[in-house]
């Protein structure tokens, strides 16, 4: 979440306010403007506070063509009606609602069914409030597992852990790292390569290493990282040396997607070295934000003092978060939207959702001005440069052209070692039709004329050109 402050200089104007959206008189009550940066004096009629704020969102981006993000923009009515109703429940008091606390344990259940627990009985597991506090959690256990470990010489002076990851995870890694003091040692891309390398993150490995962090899939390509191939080399690098580092799988897109597209995919508990998976279910789970879940294998995974068990309203409460009151209506529509769609129902949107991204993809490609990096067939997600001949304009120009039209695609360079390489990359989420996509390429194909009439790229500033900071 961004922090904010006050402005430097504070707007004195007040909120100007219409007299017709007075009640029954149409001055009535309107003598006073309210302020913008302090409380008003006087109430104001509800009918006027919610025409000033909806008046005022009006100039906030179309959420459902928004092709930066991967939240989820769109739910069935149903499910707001029902998140509607649980908005005054907060998810910590279980005892005082145990039926919103069961659905939380039945979604546990579920997701541990689903990545193939060993036992998911005995796997733990929590609801977040997004992939970041799950990843935060997450860490935390790899840390704390790993100081029992080395208990005879941490903490000491010498002694840093470290946590191994591409250059290519999402800020939160970063966030963990520096706000729990572990070292990130991170992969760097080369070329082609834009994901972590088994291998080199084996290498990076010592006794100091809490675990390796692997992605599925990446937000900068779409691409999966090779679990599989990742638990082998950290099982060969067990062999030579007898360091037994653990893994964790930042499934925050990727595990709300393989196992029903890509069921021989071997990337979860089935792989021993896998020690947790998170997930975001306001991503591929199809639940407005915010909601994530974290699943440990067993209760070995997740040190039990990392356990808080709080004498709260009553009743012996087990909790695991870094946030203590928050909505249950989240929990409430992953549940809604686990048992209304099922294993066939979430197959067959998330293929719907992968056609789209094929589907556009390739005519993108097509356009002749554009190479494609991905695909689009891990996740629904592709990223795509300007081809090799294209001087006339880059991706920052694509970006602000295309947001004329209401589109939001994010244009951004990437990392260490290929900050040279600068893409659009276009998020295909249930909600974005056929039609829609349909739309998208019209309105590309009427740019480009005038992109390749420019006599040079128009975008000075490229870290101010894109709105992609994550």
């Amino acid at each position: 979440m961004a922090l904010h402050q006050g402005p430097e200089k504070p707007d004195e104007r007040p909120v100007y306010v219409n007299p017709f959206y007075g009640e029954a008189n149409p001055v009535g009550g309107m003598t006073e403007a309210p302020p913008k940066h302090r409380l008003p004096d006087t109430p104001l009629p509800p009918a006027t506070a919610y025409q000033l704020v909806h008046d005022e969102l009006m100039l906030d981006g179309n959420s459902r063509l928004n092709l930066a993000t991967f939240v989820t923009t769109w739910m069935e009515p149903q499910a707001g009606v029902l998140m509607g109703e649980c908005q005054d429940k907060n998810m910590i008091d279980k005892d005082e609602y145990p039926r919103t606390a069961e659905l939380e344990r039945r979604c546990v259940a579920m997701l541990a069914d689903l990545w193939n627990a060993p036992d998911p009985a005995t796997a733990v597991g929590c609801s977040t409030t997004g992939s970041s506090e799950a990843c935060m959690l997450a860490g935390m256990a790899l840390k704390r597992r790993w100081a029992h470990r080395n208990a005879d010489r941490y903490p000491g002076r010498d002694v840093r852990p470290n946590l191994v990851m591409g250059v290519n995870v999402q800020v939160c890694w970063e966030k963990f790292c520096t706000f729990w003091e572990v070292e990130a040692r991170q992969v760097p891309m080369e070329g082609d390569r834009f994901r972590l390398d088994p291998q080199a993150a084996a290498e990076l490995c010592d006794e100091n290493t809490i675990g390796v962090v692997g992605i599925l899939g990446s937000t900068f390509d779409g691409s999966y990282e090779p679990i599989a191939d990742l638990c082998a080399a950290l099982d060969a690098l067990q062999e030579r040396t007898g360091l037994d580092i653990p893994v964790h799988v930042d499934g925050a897109s990727g595990a709300m997607v393989a196992p029903f597209l890509d069921e021989d995919l071997v990337w979860d508990f089935r792989l021993p070295r896998v020690a947790s998976i998170n997930t975001s279910g306001h991503k591929y789970g199809l639940v407005y934000p915010g909601v994530g879940w974290a699943l440990w294998r067993d209760r070995e995974a997740l040190p039990e003092e990392l356990v808080f068990r709080v004498n709260y309203l009553g009743g012996d409460m087990p909790t695991f978060a870094l946030n203590f009151s928050r909505p249950g209506a989240q929990v409430v529509a992953q549940y809604y939207t686990f048992l209304r769609l099922g294993r066939e129902g979430f197959r067959a949107v998330q293929q719907s959702t992968r056609d789209v991204a094929l589907s556009l993809a390739e005519r993108v490609e097509a356009l002749d001005d554009f190479r494609l990096l991905t695909r689009g067939d891990e996740l629904p997600v592709f990223a795509f440069t300007t081809a090799p001949g294209v001087d006339a304009y880059d991706v920052f120009d694509v970006s602000r052209r295309l947001r004329e039209r209401g589109w939001l695609v994010p244009a951004y360079t990437f990392p260490p070692n290929r900050e040279d390489l600068s893409v659009l990359r276009v998020v295909c989420r249930n909600g974005f039709s056929a039609d829609l996509a349909e739309l998208f390429v019209e309105d590309l194909s009427r740019l480009l004329p005038e992109l390749r009439g420019q006599s040079r790229p128009a975008t000075r500033d490229k870290g101010a050109a894109t709105g992609f900071h994550h």
